[in-house]
């Protein structure tokens, strides 16, 4: 059921435009406060007035809100048929999840990055950049059709690529931002070929046209239609959330600004690909071997990812993999279909992984640009409220009992494990992955703050950094440590809302599993699948035939020891990262050299680029020089027409001896021009 209400969604996404476009074009010639004040009431106003829809959507009964702008594309079809888009925008329980999730910490990120980038030349530039980013962003999950959803998706591409590779007279962030942009352009072939099928066997974009359409279609026992398009949409998401293969654009894209980090990474691009997926639930709820893939992926994504964390020496890379880990969890809840919980985590993700970074800033920041955690160490008594922040967002992340990302992230592992698309392998190498993310996380923690300061006095700040002051480390100032205070009682009290199985149900109405037409039968009625709220969780619980007693205490039993076990895999983690870098740091040092080849692979990632490098840029680039360039473009396209130029050429330097400007020449030629008519016309008589 819709609502009637009209709520004037477009200037959700419409402010930050106009910010962008009131910078990029004027900026040059405004101050920095002048700038900053644009970019900053523009992005304000959709925060407020996102807030404003979510309240009133919320008083109507929060039913789903269209808003159409009319036909944005109308084409007749050979069959008699037609094929329209709409340009309109869909508020619903999900996308208002998502609307106030970017809006809000894009918000906060926007206010640290005025103190951030304040000594950065360009200054202009980057907030016109960081406006259109949130532009696109709030399009991609305000859209009411895919069409509309690939003009989003396809411009955070753009607004990466631009803010990646901001510093462009860097060539390696010139090189970052063109590895971003090539290798989601991958993954967008694939979602796109996904909404040629769509468009070809649904005859529509739209979402509500495809969801009807789509469920009434049974559950496919192989590999069908819908099986196919989930899978090319998945591609798509595997180059927007750094799934495996093509994760390997995200740790490059450090090479921006900590507040771009921080805006990728928490609320908008890497997101997309995980709320696509969700968004799409009814296609992939319908095809059991893509969600598999799903889930798999995720899961191997996540560990893969954890595992290259353990050994990173730069504070922003450590992060960077976190990311990448923390999206395969999303995309393994994702694939056993609990898609509520990826959502939840994505949320909460977000809170604390926008603080890390932000925290992270302020400490690259403090110590004038330096990145590498070898050279920091004591920075707790130069910024106690970096560290105070930071260990909150850490806890976070780990999954210490009472933080936002315990409720979620423990919600995912329970599902792993209890869902019918689930396995306990998939719980386990959860709870693995868990166990290195706390233990490199508080590694981290204890390279940066403890110890003794190990880091030079510098005397002015590289790249990235605001250093105003010659020598020790210093804390950063108010209009920075503001956002993260902000962001750090949002980890704390954001998982909160998940208590009482309220975010599941408050979701239920979009990403609730749907009847399953092939699957209804008998037996499946008089053993249905029950949910019962048992904490944060879901307790599954099989409705028993008359007398029998019905198992829900053996389930809720059951949840709690898993719940168990994740917790004693967070602190394990915390106490091994305090064993081996505070209590005897010379334990990793013996580790590492025991380990060998083995750390060596870790440390360098498992030369996947380099792998990516030989298996297929090389030969590309040897094909395309040898045989497109040399071989066609030079041997065939550009010797065809040199060919003609010449000819044309040796024409007119025959020609144009006959113009000399000598009488005697020209009398030559009308001789030799008479003398050859007279020969034809003879030729012609004697014939």
């Amino acid at each position: 059921m819709s609502s009637s209400l009209h709520l004037n969604l477009w200037l959700i996404p419409l402010l930050p435009l106009a910010g962008a476009a009131i910078n990029g074009l004027f900026g040059r010639r405004f101050s920095n406060k002048v700038v900053s004040a644009v970019a900053l009431l523009f992005t304000a106003t959709s925060f407020a007035w996102a807030i404003a829809c979510a309240l009133q959507f919320w008083g109507a009964g929060a039913n789903p809100v269209m808003e159409t702008h009319g036909d944005w594309l109308r084409l007749a079809l050979p069959n008699g048929h037609s094929f329209s888009v709409e340009y309109g925008f869909l508020l619903d329980r999900l996308s208002m999840v998502m609307m106030l999730v970017v809006t809000g910490v894009g918000f906060l990120i926007h206010l640290y990055a005025t103190g951030y980038m304040a000594h950065e030349g360009g200054y202009y530039r980057f907030f016109s950049y960081l406006n259109l980013f949130m532009f696109f962003m709030l399009t991609l999950v305000l859209a009411n059709n895919y069409l509309l959803m690939f003009v989003g998706w396809e411009g955070v591409g753009l607004a990466s690529y631009l803010l990646i590779g901001f510093y462009f007279l860097k060539d390696s962030a010139a090189d970052a931002g063109k590895k971003a942009f090539i290798t989601n352009r991958i993954g967008d072939f694939g979602f796109l070929i996904a909404l040629f099928l769509l468009v070809k066997n649904f005859g529509t974009l739209q979402y509500d046209g495809i969801f009807e359409k789509a469920s009434a279609m049974p559950v496919e026992v192989g590999a069908g239609l819908l099986t196919a398009i989930a899978l090319l949409m998945f591609v798509g998401a595997t180059g927007k959330s750094a799934q495996i293969p093509l994760f390997v654009w995200l740790p490059d894209a450090m090479e921006g600004p900590t507040p771009v980090s921080a805006l990728i990474h928490a609320a908008t691009m890497v997101t997309a690909g995980v709320y696509m997926v969700c968004r799409s639930n009814i296609i992939f709820s319908r095809a059991p071997m893509a969600l598999e893939v799903v889930a798999i992926v995720g899961c191997l994504t996540a560990f893969f990812a954890a595992t290259i964390g353990l050994a990173q020496n730069d504070i922003k890379r450590v992060l960077a993999y976190s990311t990448v880990s923390q999206l395969g969890y999303m995309m393994m809840a994702a694939g056993v279909a609990a898609y509520s919980a990826a959502i939840f985590h994505l949320m909460t993700h977000a809170f604390f992984k926008a603080l890390l970074f932000l925290a992270a800033g302020s400490v690259i920041h403090g110590v004038g640009g330096e990145q590498d955690m070898r050279k920091m160490g004591g920075l707790r008594k130069y910024m106690p409220w970096t560290f105070g922040v930071m260990f909150v967002a850490t806890m976070a992340i780990a999954g210490i009992p009472g933080l936002a990302g315990f409720f979620s992230k423990d919600e995912i592992l329970w599902q792993a494990f209890s869902s019918k698309h689930g396995h306990p392998a998939l719980w386990a190498v959860g709870v693995l992955t868990a166990f290195m993310t706390s233990f490199y996380m508080f590694r981290l923690i204890y390279m940066t703050f403890f110890g003794e300061y190990r880091g030079a006095t510098a005397d002015a700040h590289a790249h990235g950094g605001h250093d105003d002051h010659h020598g020790t480390p210093h804390e950063s100032p108010w209009v920075m440590l503001a956002p993260l205070v902000l962001l750090a009682a949002l980890s704390v009290v954001g998982g909160y809302v998940g208590l009482g199985n309220r975010f599941e149900q408050f979701l239920a109405p979009v990403v609730a599993p749907q009847p399953e037409p092939m699957l209804m039968n008998v037996e499946l009625e008089t053993s249905k699948v029950t949910s019962r709220a048992s904490g944060n969780k879901i307790a599954l619980v099989r409705s028993a035939p008359a007398g029998e007693e019905a198992p829900g205490e053996e389930n809720k039993t059951l949840e709690y020891e898993l719940m168990g076990v994740s917790i004693l895999a967070a602190f394990g983690g915390w106490a091994m990262a305090y064993l081996f870098y505070l209590k005897n740091p010379a334990i990793p040092e013996r580790i590492t050299a025991a380990l060998g080849g083995l750390y060596t692979t870790v440390l360098n990632k498992y030369y996947v680029d380099e792998i990516y490098q030989a298996v297929f840029i090389r030969p590309l680039i040897a094909f395309s020089e040898s045989v497109l360039w040399k071989g066609i473009d030079s041997g065939t396209i550009d010797r065809s027409i040199d060919g003609v130029a010449d000819g044309s050429q040796s024409v007119s330097d025959g020609i144009r001896t006959m113009f000399t400007g000598n009488i005697r020449t020209y009398a030559g030629w009308v001789s030799a021009g008479a003398a050859a008519v007279v020969i034809y016309m003879v030729w012609v008589v004697a014939r």
